[in-house]
């Protein structure tokens, strides 16, 4: 990654810090409760759109600062370019910074301080995994406003079982970590003095993976899940025989056989 994509100015809307392979983005704009105005939206695609063929990245996280994780689309800038061409480009530029993540070869990780709700509650449920703190609360309240949660669904719905994203969608309720995790929407709740050691846990372990196998496990998996059975079978199957060729898969078995550490080569 170029020093250049290293942003740690306490001022600036977006946050980058590296720590060996593992990446953290943290949201920087706790007075608007960390929401996505097209100007951040623009930053973490353009971040993304960098990492994807930054092979030293191996996993990346999204943090951020303040009380609120994220509130979802800044309502100010909605408010002050109230057309429908605006909001139609705000849900275009947002649901492809969403879609990236899923494309992205590396893992995403949310690490979810506070309230995540509307598109924050979406970035939560697109990220592929969530490490929550307790006192994390999560909703989709727009029907709250009189309007509904429309793209935050689309990954609400595919994050957890269709009755539970329809209780988020239709009370507008906040929902507490705990009930998150029975959802299916978190991996895992925390004390909020340990979120960050134990998002920084998971990023580590998964760093310490084969990139290669990752990366080409997190593409099968969006992909299989897709189809129908007969035809995610058929995907799979001829996912492992070439997944079998690569020179991580015959490294990787040789060091379990020889009892010592892999060496990865990302290949």
């Amino acid at each position: 990654m170029s020093n250049e994509m290293v942003e740690t100015n306490a001022e600036a809307p977006l946050l980058v810090e590296r720590e060996g392979a593992v990446m953290t983005l943290t949201l920087n704009r706790p007075r608007s409760g960390n929401s996505l105005s097209t100007g951040l939206i623009g930053r973490l695609q353009g971040i993304f759109d960098e990492t994807a063929d930054d092979s030293s990245v191996h996993v990346i996280v999204i943090a951020a600062r303040g009380n609120v994780f994220c509130s979802g689309h800044d309502l100010r800038e909605v408010s002050a370019n109230g057309t429908p061409g605006f909001s139609k480009h705000l849900a275009t530029v947002c649901n492809r910074m969403m879609q990236t993540i899923h494309q992205l070869p590396q893992p995403v990780i949310a690490s979810v301080q506070g309230v995540a709700t509307a598109a924050g509650c979406q970035l939560v449920a697109t990220c592929d995994l969530a490490v929550a703190s307790r006192t994390a609360r999560f909703g989709t309240p727009g029907v709250n406003i009189g309007t509904w949660c429309s793209t935050p669904m689309v990954a609400v719905s595919r994050a957890v079982h269709r009755k539970h994203a329809m209780q988020l969608l239709l009370t507008g309720r906040l929902h507490d970590a705990e009930t998150a995790l029975r959802m299916g929407l978190v991996n895992e709740v925390v004390e909020p003095e340990q979120l960050q050691e134990a998002t920084r846990s998971l990023a580590g372990e998964i760093a310490e993976k084969s990139p290669y196998a990752i990366a080409l496990g997190k593409r099968a998996f969006y992909r299989q899940i897709e189809l129908g059975i007969s035809h995610a079978y058929e995907y799979a199957s001829e996912l492992a025989a070439r997944n079998a060729t690569a020179r991580d898969s015959s490294e990787g078995i040789s060091a379990f056989l020889e009892k010592r550490p892999a060496k990865w080569i990302g290949a």
